[in-house]
């Protein structure tokens, strides 16, 4: 399939398409210089891109998932298992934040519950920063 038919078919820019050939996540089957050619199973492989770029991962990542259109499931468990912490960190953060709208307590300072979600906040914050850069 033509770049063009790709682009228009997909709703991909063809900028996009030659990026992902760049970076080794499409492969054209046309030579050098000439007009680049994309096999029947581009749309599978872009649509498995775009939904692994909505599951958070990089490019770099879904490059090393996808081998043949084959997922690497460690990968997906154990992204899965990060979008769990986040989902629950938002959830305590809400929370906190429900709080602090209603709280009676004229300095939210002076909210012992505020007080303790404020030290579980600074104590996931401090260990998600851990994790990013591994000290």
């Amino acid at each position: 399939m033509d770049i063009a038919d790709v682009a228009k078919r997909t709703g991909v820019p063809a900028s996009t398409l030659r990026y992902y050939q760049k970076i080794g996540l499409l492969r054209s089957l046309a030579g050098p210089g000439q007009r680049r050619q994309f096999a029947a199973d581009v749309a599978d492989r872009l649509a498995l891109i775009a939904l692994g770029q909505a599951a958070g991962f990089s490019l770099d990542e879904v490059g090393a998932m996808l081998v043949d259109l084959q997922v690497d499931r460690q990968m997906l468990m154990a992204k899965a298992e990060e979008i769990d912490a986040k989902v629950k960190r938002l959830q305590a953060m809400s929370k906190g934040l429900r709080h602090a709208a209603a709280c009676p307590e004229e300095d939210h300072l002076a909210c012992p519950t505020f007080q303790r979600l404020m030290k579980l906040s600074a104590a996931g914050g401090l260990a998600a920063e851990r994790g990013r850069t591994g000290k």
